[in-house]
Parts: structure tokens; sequence; C-alpha cells
């Protein structure tokens, strides 16, 4: 027996046993396994966690996203209703200023007409002028020139009273 390597091999394999149960090994490697188990389940947490925050996170900026859109398209809206606006508004203003310019236009022709016509009446009133002095001064005598000043004061008084 004592000759037997298997023999031999036992005793060492029961006196390393009680060595390693001796020395507290056991428990060092339960309680390591335990830090380690603990560890994990922390990391676990914690993962767990990380992702219940970046859950919600994801669901407002889904939601900013959303809102930026509305938000978007709201301004599109306004920007193309004021433009609406402003282009009526551009137009009523360029048909009150031709309007303006059409009256200007207008006053200028008959300010421009009244002048011709005052030049005309002008130009005709001195032709006239100078035609009846060529003709009263060719026909008229000295006793023509008395009877129809004498004339002129008695229809003078006639229209006076």
């Amino acid at each position: 027996m004592f000759e037997d390597p298997t023999f031999w091999v036992a005793v060492g394999t029961v006196l390393f046993i009680a060595l390693v149960v001796w020395q507290g090994v056991p428990q060092m490697v339960a309680k390591m396994l335990d830090d380690r188990a603990a560890a994990i389940k922390s990391e676990l947490d914690e993962a767990k966690r990380l992702r219940e925050e970046a859950e919600v996170l994801l669901k407002e900026y889904r939601a900013k996203t959303a809102n930026a859109a509305q938000e978007a398209q709201a301004i599109v809206d306004a920007a193309k209703v004021s433009a609406e606006r402003m282009a009526v508004d551009a137009r009523a203003q360029l048909a009150v200023q031709i309007e303006r310019r059409a009256k200007m236009a207008e006053q200028k022709i008959a300010q421009a007409e009244a002048e011709a016509i005052a030049d005309v009446r002008a130009a005709a009133t001195r032709v006239a002028t100078a035609a009846a002095s060529e003709v009263i001064g060719k026909r008229m005598t000295e006793t023509k020139g008395d009877a129809l000043i004498d004339s002129a004061i008695r229809d003078l008084r006639a229209k006076l009273h």
C-alpha cells in the first residue's frame, strides 16, 4: 500500500484539499465569486438604468423633433401668409401710386391745356387788338369818334341807373 503510487497520489490530494480548506480558500473563492456576482449585478443595474435614461432621452428628442417639425411648418405657413399679405399690400400701394400719378398727369395735362388756351386767347387778343387798331385807324374820323364817345356815355348812364 505505501509503495503504490495511487495511494500517495490519493494522500497528496487529501492533504492538498485539507490544506486548501484549512487556509479558507473555499471562502475566499466564494467571496470572490460573490464579489464578482455583485459587480456584475451592479453593472447590469447600471446598464438597465442607463438604458431607461436613454429611452427617456430618445422619447424627449423624438418629441422635440416632432415639435421642431411642427414649428418649422408653422414658420413656413406664417411666412407664406406674410408674403401674401405683403404682396396684397404692395399691389394696393402700387394701385394707389398709379392712380395718384394718373391724377397728377391729368392735372398737368389740364394745366397745359389751360395754359395753351390762355396763350391762344392772348395771341387772339393781340391779333384782334392789332386788327381793330388798324381798322379803327383807317376808318375812324374825328366826327365818328365824337359820336361814339357820346353814345357810350349815354349808354353808361342807362346801365348805371
